[in-house]
């Protein structure tokens, strides 16, 4: 599996979102931020997702348009991505994992730096799923539980102009990071 690097070409495609109309991957009238993340209702994917809700109005004034991929089947993440503002793709066969480099392992878990968010990511999952606003994940996972997250910015001529690939289950891009990128590939390449 070989990873993407600035620079790289991503094939045009419409991906098809959970819930809603396909989305067009580059988008030729902006940038997408392609977020890869582990399974539906995963306590730290969700947990990062909150900050991406939380400041979409901001990403999208960017000129970003948000795009999370999970290897779960469509029908499991529909109750998730109904209460979120921007795509959500399902990928059960990892097709778009394996094309992007995207991968899993141990670390994703042991790494220490997720431990913290492991402890609050599941602590506010348990309380939401005890006042019945959350489901509880599946209790299987085709795909495990050891996903790593991958973060890609792709410009509308289809190159890649930023790619993170994360080191542990929490290690995506901030909001505020996403915004930085987003700002000077527009500065290196004006977007319409």
């Amino acid at each position: 599996m070989s990873r993407l690097s600035v620079g790289s070409p991503v094939t045009a495609r419409e991906l098809a979102a959970v819930g809603g109309p396909p989305v067009p991957v580059p988008d030729p009238e902006r940038l997408v931020h392609l977020q890869f993340r582990r399974f539906a209702g995963c306590p730290v994917c969700n947990l990062h997702l909150r900050s991406v809700t939380r400041r979409h109005a901001e990403i999208e004034a960017a000129g970003v348009r948000e795009v999370a991929v999970f290897h779960s089947p469509a029908e499991e993440l529909l109750p998730y991505a109904a209460d979120l503002p921007f795509a959500v793709v399902a990928d059960p066969g990892k097709r778009l994992y394996r094309e992007f480099g995207v991968e899993a392992g141990r670390r994703a878990l042991l790494d220490p730096r997720v431990w913290g968010p492991i402890l609050v990511a599941v602590s506010r999952s348990a309380v939401r799923v005890a006042l019945r606003r959350d489901r509880t994940p599946a209790a299987r996972q085709p795909h495990g539980r050891l996903g790593l997250p991958a973060d890609f910015l792709i410009a509308p001529d289809g190159r890649v102009v930023a790619a993170g690939y994360g080191r542990h289950a929490y290690d995506q891009w901030p909001v505020d990071e996403l915004l930085a990128l987003a700002a000077e590939a527009r500065r290196a390449a004006p977007v319409a």
